[in-house]
């Protein structure tokens, strides 16, 4: 049998051509024996170690340090003002009076956008500064006098001693030239003082007999009813005219839902003795 050259050329072609197209559908040649057996399914992939108890520790310490921050500006500011020191700081020139100029700028925009605005114990101005909110605004003892007064006038008890503190600068030299001016009363619950106004017109001269009897007189277990019938039974009347007065509600009258019937004339008898008869005429 002779081939010619073209006709071998085309033979080679085609087998070459049937090579690729197996490979492509068989990429990697594996044989038949390979093929039937079964894949081993893949191991179970062996669990990795926690990281939550790192990021907890990295977030708690970067909370921890943030709020260091916070605290030792508050400090520093309400220092200032109890010193009179009132002109305010931009965060800047308070970091650098607290000495925490390597303070990130994370952390800065964390003070400038929420921390420094949201704290109760700061206020901004209008200029951007910082100065430290006291409980009262009082400069001076004249002022804290004023207050004391105005307290006292509209019944609003009295000031606490930590507060006036926080609030005057230089207090405690305020407070001594205010000594009799002012009343301490320390209360029994936390033992703090509390500062009320030295009203001189309202002080009287009470006998100390009658002191004595006053407070040898306990009413604690009593209410007011026992009190009233026990002066009574001593003649003593007097307190019935005093004291707010119970407001008398006015009884509704019971509508009556029967309707008023009203007798009506018949055949003009209310007219008899006027009109007449002319039928006859």
């Amino acid at each position: 049998m002779n081939l010619s050259y073209k006709s071998v050329s085309v033979i080679l072609l085609f087998s070459l051509l049937y090579r690729v197209e197996k490979k492509r559908k068989d990429p990697e040649g594996a044989s038949k024996d390979e093929k039937k057996k079964p894949k081993p399914s893949p191991a179970p992939a062996a669990p990795s170690a926690p990281r939550d108890v790192g990021t907890f520790k990295s977030m708690s310490g970067n909370l921890q340090y943030k709020f260091g921050v916070l605290a030792k500006i508050v400090k520093h500011m309400k220092q200032r003002h109890s010193l009179g020191d009132d002109h305010p700081l931009t965060l800047d020139e308070i970091l650098d009076e607290t000495n925490q100029l390597d303070v990130g700028s994370k952390v800065k925009q964390w003070l400038l956008t929420e921390s420094l605005i949201q704290n109760p114990k700061l206020e901004q101005t209008p200029e951007g500064g910082f100065l430290f909110k006291p409980p009262y605004k009082i400069r001076d003892k004249k002022a804290l006098l004023r207050l004391l007064k105005q307290h006292d006038l509209k019944g609003l008890g009295g000031i606490l001693l930590d507060d006036v503190q926080e609030s005057l600068p230089n207090c405690e030299k305020a407070l001594k030239h205010l000594q009799n001016e002012i009343i301490y009363v320390t209360r029994p619950l936390d033992k703090k003082k509390i500062l009320f106004y030295n009203d001189r017109t309202a002080q009287l001269t009470v006998d100390e007999e009658f002191q004595k009897l006053w407070r040898g007189i306990a009413v604690e277990s009593v209410d007011d009813d026992k009190i009233e019938e026990y002066l009574e039974k001593q003649g003593i009347r007097s307190m019935q005219d005093h004291g707010p007065k119970k407001p008398v509600i006015p009884k509704r009258k019971k509508a009556n839902n029967r309707k008023r019937t009203h007798k009506k004339p018949r055949d003009n008898e209310h007219l008899a003795d006027v009109l007449e008869t002319y039928e006859d005429k």
